[in-house]
């Protein structure tokens, strides 16, 4: 099942994948949707009238947005950090979240706003103290994410969360894919960045090194994981901070983070209005 997410006149709706279309359910659950609590109704909706909405990220306001990084060693490699021998966590907030198509906006204070093409996995049931061999059990569906990063502010201190938390920088979307369409643990998928066409990271989710089963029974030692909750499994090597020169993105800029079996999250580059 693709399930996406739209909004019109200030409200939002979601609509499920039909074969050449997509049935508009309107102002229902999109996790709900994922479970299968409307099925009955999407053989009868009316075709999503795509010329009158905007996209909108799956998930406008999730609970949790736990981020993960250093997940992926060639990454760490790249980065000023040692590989550590636990998730390196940090939260991301909904006020930074964008759709698909909406441009990643680069603010006034800085022009290091990099990318970092990454798979999210969306929580569909509450869970605590979850096994790693359950784990998978409350995954709801995955989607594709653009951790834009500002990297001068996420060197400021130790903890990394003002740099990752500018509004207008964490793109989210297009649709999620319910997670019985993919490999277990959406394992094996190929995960592509691309900068205005060019190729700038380019691996497969088995390269992680805390798989999302790893991930979600780790964090639920400590937090209760609940429906719609998202987590942001992490970067692959060639982030532009690492490069030489920088390759920061810039008003002008299309980004793209592909990941097989799920689609392709597209957002321009804009400068902050002043």
């Amino acid at each position: 099942m693709r399930v996406t997410a739209y909004e019109r006149n200030g409200a939002t709706g979601v609509a499920v994948k039909r074969d050449t279309d997509w049935a508009d359910l309107g102002a229902v659950d999109l996790i709900e949707v994922l479970a299968g609590a409307h099925a009955d109704k999407v053989a009868a909706a009316p075709a999503l009238d795509e010329g009158n909405i905007n996209a909108a990220p799956p998930l406008a306001r999730p609970g949790k947005i736990i981020c993960v990084g250093l997940n992926y060693a060639d990454h760490t490699s790249e980065s000023p950090y040692e590989q550590p021998d636990y998730p390196t966590l940090f939260p991301r907030f909904s006020t930074s979240l964008i759709a698909d198509g909406a441009p990643i906006i680069r603010p006034q204070i800085s022009q290091d706003l990099d990318y970092e093409g990454e798979m999210v996995a969306i929580i569909g049931k509450r869970g605590r103290h979850i096994p790693k061999d359950q784990a998978l059990d409350y995954v709801a569906g995955y989607s594709i994410f653009n951790d834009g990063s500002l990297r001068d502010y996420q060197f400021k201190s130790p903890q990394w969360t003002v740099g990752k938390n500018f509004d207008g920088t964490g793109a989210f979307g297009p649709h999620v894919v319910s997670a019985d369409e993919l490999p277990e643990g959406a394992k094996g998928l190929r995960i592509q960045t691309r900068l205005n066409g060019q190729v700038v990271q380019d691996a497969n989710t088995d390269d992680m090194i805390y798989t999302v089963a790893d991930l979600i029974s780790i964090i639920s030692e400590a937090i209760t994981l609940e429906p719609g909750d998202v987590i942001v499994t992490g970067t692959p090597a060639g982030i532009g901070m690492a490069r030489n020169p920088k390759l920061y993105m810039k008003p002008g800029d299309v980004v793209e983070v592909e990941i097989e079996g799920i689609g392709i999250l597209r957002n321009p580059v804009e400068d902050e209005a002043a």
